[in-house]
Order: C-alpha cells, then sequence, then structure tokens
C-alpha cells in the first residue's frame, strides 16, 4: 500500500519530535534546536520530491526568525544563567 504525503510528512515530524523531546530531555538546546531547523529542511525537502518540484529547490528566505523552541530555549537558558 502506498503511503500518502500526508502519512509521510506526519512520520517525519514524529521522529523530530521524539528526537527533539530526547536533546531536551538530556538538556542539549542545541541538538534541539539544530533539529527543528533540520526538519523545516527535511520537511521541505520531502514535499518538493513528493510534487516534482525539487527545481524550486533550494527555498531562498530572509534572516531567518527564531522558532517558538529557538525562543523557549533562550528564555530557559537566560533563566538558568540569572
Amino acid at each position: 500500500m502506498t503511503r500518502t504525503l500526508y502519512q509521510d510528512v506526519d512520520a517525519l515530524h514524529d521522529s523530530f519530535i521524539a528526537a527533539i523531546n530526547l536533546a531536551l530531555a538530556e538538556n542539549d538546546l542545541e541538538r534541539a534546536e539544530e533539529l527543528a531547523r533540520a526538519y523545516d529542511r527535511e520537511a521541505i525537502q520531502l514535499l518538493a520530491e513528493r510534487e516534482g518540484k525539487t527545481h524550486l529547490l533550494p527555498i531562498r528566505r530572509g534572516a531567518p526568525q527564531p522558532s517558538g523552541l529557538q525562543r523557549l530555549a533562550k528564555r530557559l537558558t537566560t533563566s538558568h544563567a540569572a
């Protein structure tokens, strides 16, 4: 049975959530942030491959905005430093 794009993105998301949670449990905020950034790249690559749009890659973006995880990590590291 062929998996749908939705199922593949959902599986990718679940694997990254597990990896990010493990990094956070080990107090490795840098790795958690990198995993969050990597998820965006891998999800976009997956979508482009499945939709036959790889010629549009790489996607050029403006200055990266901090993710929710990055903002949380910054707040946690700031509060632990105080």
